[in-house]
Order: structure tokens, then sequence, then C-alpha cells
């Protein structure tokens, strides 16, 4: 039995809800003006840690951003 409902428009572009979001948020980011784009273009930055574990122990934990700076 095929179901009549409605799909949401990224879905039916082959997008994840997530990928959708990022392209949302990359717009509406370049379209404020200064100081405002300057200020979110500085929180959109991530900065994480990554441990390998070798023979069941961590070992030391490397830092991690997504910025190319």
């Amino acid at each position: 039995m095929a179901s009549n409902a409605a799909v949401p428009f990224w879905r039916a572009a082959g997008m994840t809800y997530i990928t959708y979001s990022n392209i949302c948020a990359n717009l509406v980011r370049n379209c404020l003006k200064e100081p405002y784009k300057t200020e979110a273009l500085t929180r959109e930055k991530v900065h994480f840690s990554v441990t390998k574990w070798a023979d069941g122990k961590p070992q030391k934990p490397t830092l991690r951003s997504d910025t190319t700076e």
C-alpha cells in the first residue's frame, strides 16, 4: 500500500536533513551584514579531539578542527 503523504523537498532531492540544514545555515550566514557576519562565522568553527586506541588502551588524544586555517 503506497502512501500519498507529502515528502519533504529535501528528501525528494536526495538530501539528508543535516545536509539541508547546513546549506540553509551557510546561506543565512552569508546574507548577514557586518559585524554580525563575522560573529556568526566565528561560531561556526568546530574543534574536537580524536583518541586512537591500541591494545585496549587509549593513546594520546590529538586536537582537530574542521577549519582550513
